[in-house]
């Protein structure tokens, strides 16, 4: 401890060598993410070596572990008020709106494969209906067809692709509704 008071750097190596792995598993048993544990460690001793001349220390093994857990402490609560802010900010965490990203696409990919596979007309109708927000009678003239017609196509597309996506267990009802809506 004297050595690291004056300034000694290799007093502070010796010191990482000898706890690193010990305040790391308490950092680790606390967060359970390596990383963040890591981060944790660093952050100690940095603060030990900074406030060297300031601290005093009884039993460094001691100050070190305590100081590890209330940094964890801050990190936790620190996380915790970011996640309040964006929640409030935004409604929903960053990882919610890449996970709805990530359904959405494969879904809107999956009805587009559906739709490819449609007869023609059938196609043509629900394209112009949910792609290109047409209404019946705008595409019953757009196709030459009876409004009838055009209402019959439109509903055999929805009626496969519904029965498609219950045939593979999709659950993703809310996308569903969005999408072919």
């Amino acid at each position: 401890m004297s050595s690291l008071k004056t300034g000694n750097e290799a007093a502070i190596g010796e010191i990482y060598r000898r706890y690193w792995r010990k305040l790391l598993a308490i950092a680790f048993n606390h967060t359970k993410d390596k990383v963040a544990a890591e981060e944790i460690v660093q952050e100690v001793l940095i603060k030990l070596w900074d406030k060297r001349d300031q601290v005093k220390i009884d039993s460094l093994p001691n100050y070190l572990a305590t100081a590890t857990k209330f940094s964890v402490l801050t990190a936790i609560h620190r996380q915790k008020r970011r996640s309040d802010i964006a929640l409030s900010v935004y409604g929903k965490t960053q990882h919610d709106f890449d996970d709805e990203k990530i359904y959405a696409r494969f879904l809107q990919e999956y009805i587009n494969g559906i739709v490819e596979k449609l007869p023609e007309k059938c196609r043509l109708v629900f394209k112009y209906s949910r792609e290109e927000g047409r209404s019946i009678p705008q595409i019953s003239v757009e196709m030459n067809i009876a409004e009838k017609t055009a209402e019959a196509h439109l509903t055999k597309a929805l009626k496969v692709i519904r029965l498609s996506l219950r045939s593979i267990g999709m659950v993703y009802l809310v996308f569903l509704l969005n999408i072919i809506r």
